[in-house]
């Protein structure tokens, strides 16, 4: 079975610069690795490191130490010491990323939102907007809504232009940080069946669910964060 991302001794603590640099350990001695065909799940209690983890292995967060290492192009890299430059062609090719967050320009359709990655990495737009028209379709975001900026969406809408867009594009590693949250359970159900897809297709899953039915459904393996936990791991 392959091996796409590889997290070995990675730690993570926040200064808090405004409070004379107080430090706030996260996780240390973070380890575990990502294979293709199944689903990683972070387990713990809230708090503890989860988000932080994914934020690490996707380069929005610095780490203090370890190693992040990723298939990607045929060599392996590490995330920890990539350039920025690197870091951004990881995410175009390599690890897709669905954050509990809609983060869209003002104006922009959720189609064109949705359909966005898939063009940046060359697909013609006619193409990208059909695949994307399909997930709404199947997320049942009402068609009326698919011209309009996601902004004036509820919650549950902005969520479900989230999946859409971190579902299109087909990357061998993709991140999950709570993608069911604000769903019905309708729309649960289709995002099991999304990522049972994923699976299917060979890619390599890591998520964040605190809703049990879809944990249960989706999970091959859980990762207890509650390890990491930087008061608790040896130093």
């Amino acid at each position: 079975m392959n091996t796409f991302l590889v997290a070995s001794d990675v730690r993570k603590t926040f200064v808090m610069h405004m409070r004379g640099g107080v430090e706030l350990p996260v996780v240390a001695n973070v380890s575990f690795s990502l294979e293709a065909g199944r689903c990683a799940v972070l387990g713990g209690p809230s708090g503890i490191g989860k988000s932080s983890i994914l934020k690490m292995l996707y380069g929005n967060y610095g780490c203090d130490g370890g190693q992040i290492l990723v298939s990607h192009r045929g060599r392996h890299v590490d995330i920890v010491s990539a350039d920025p430059r690197k870091v951004l062609e990881i995410r175009r090719d390599t690890i897709g990323y669905v954050s509990q967050f809609l983060r869209a320009m003002p104006r922009v359709p959720a189609l064109d939102v949705a359909a966005e990655p898939l063009m940046i990495r060359g697909v013609g737009r006619e193409t990208a907007h059909a695949k994307a028209q399909s997930l709404f379709a199947r997320l049942n975001l009402p068609e009326r809504l698919w011209s309009l900026p996601p902004a004036t969406f509820s919650g549950g809408e902005q969520q479900r232009v989230n999946i859409a867009r971190g579902f299109i594009t087909d990357h061998p590693v993709l991140l999950l940080d709570e993608p069911t949250a604000s769903l019905d359970a309708a729309n649960r159900e289709v995002v099991t069946e999304l990522i049972t897809e994923k699976k299917a297709a060979g890619v390599a899953l890591l998520g964040i669910f605190h809703d049990h039915d879809v944990r249960r459904a989706v999970a091959d393996q859980i990762i207890d964060v509650s390890a990491f936990a930087a008061g608790k791991s040896a130093a």
